[in-house]
């Protein structure tokens, strides 16, 4: 779907202060199909996905990170969890070409390896599709918590101690960062909850420590060009303040 915006739309829009990196929590998809099947909310959600990520690109952000499946979701029914696999493979499959031609370059964080052999052979098909793609970094979560990605960095620095070539006399936040799933990243400088939820669910705790926060009232599957462009004026409109 070709996304664009009216000239009021874009004038109030700050060309010099698009934030670089904003990460967004898709949440609603199961309440938005309420009333008929969860299912759908899930469906309905997933095509949103690539004309969010347009029009993230039309603003001039560099870098777009989704919490696409949560190191929690497990815990959901059987049924729901395979549905939310499924969506994911088809997801990546469908919209292989449509990434490359818009220049979007994947990337994922989170321990894949629970996942089917299926799914982890469309997201190695993705990344090598995508990798040499240059308009917008497209970071999504998979099986991805917060706690986990902290828990697995504090692993890889344990071994890099054992096997000499990390100093623990030498570690500060910033070593910390570089063995985290982020690490090729800033922090994010937005973050956006759909659903009027107010809480960060177990994202990228360590990586939102001075990120602006907007919630939006819609439910995910809602969630329209229009409403990213209100989430950047509200950024925009904000003197961030780290530690001052």
């Amino acid at each position: 779907m070709e996304i664009t915006y009216t000239k009021a739309e874009l004038a109030p829009i700050q060309k010099k202060n698009i934030p670089c990196h904003v990460a967004i929590i898709m949440d609603g998809n199961r309440r938005w199909a309420e009333k008929t099947n969860p299912l759908q909310g899930h469906w309905a959600g997933a095509e949103i996905v690539l004309d969010i990520v347009r029009a993230a690109s039309d603003l001039g952000i560099k870098v777009l990170t989704l919490y696409g499946f949560s190191t929690e979701n497990w815990t959901r029914s059987a049924v729901e969890v395979v549905a939310l696999t499924e969506i994911i493979e088809v997801f990546l499959r469908d919209n292989r070409e449509r990434m490359v031609d818009e220049g979007v370059r994947l990337h994922i964080i989170g321990d894949i390896t629970p996942f089917p052999e299926s799914l982890k052979q469309e997201v190695a098909l993705s990344l090598d599709a995508t990798k040499e793609s240059k308009t917008i970094d497209l970071v999504v979560g998979l099986n991805y918590g917060g706690r986990d990605d902290i828990r697995r960095a504090f692993e890889k620095m344990v071994d890099a101690i054992e096997q000499g070539t990390l100093d623990k006399t030498t570690i500060t936040e910033a070593t910390i960062a570089t063995f985290l799933d982020t690490a090729p990243f800033d922090d994010p400088d937005l973050l956006i909850r759909t659903s009027g939820e107010m809480r960060v669910s177990n994202f990228l705790l360590w990586q939102l420590a001075y990120t602006e926060i907007y919630v939006s009232q819609l439910l995910w599957p809602d969630f329209t060009s229009q409403e990213l462009t209100q989430a950047i004026m509200s950024y925009q409109q904000r003197r961030r303040r780290i530690g001052s």
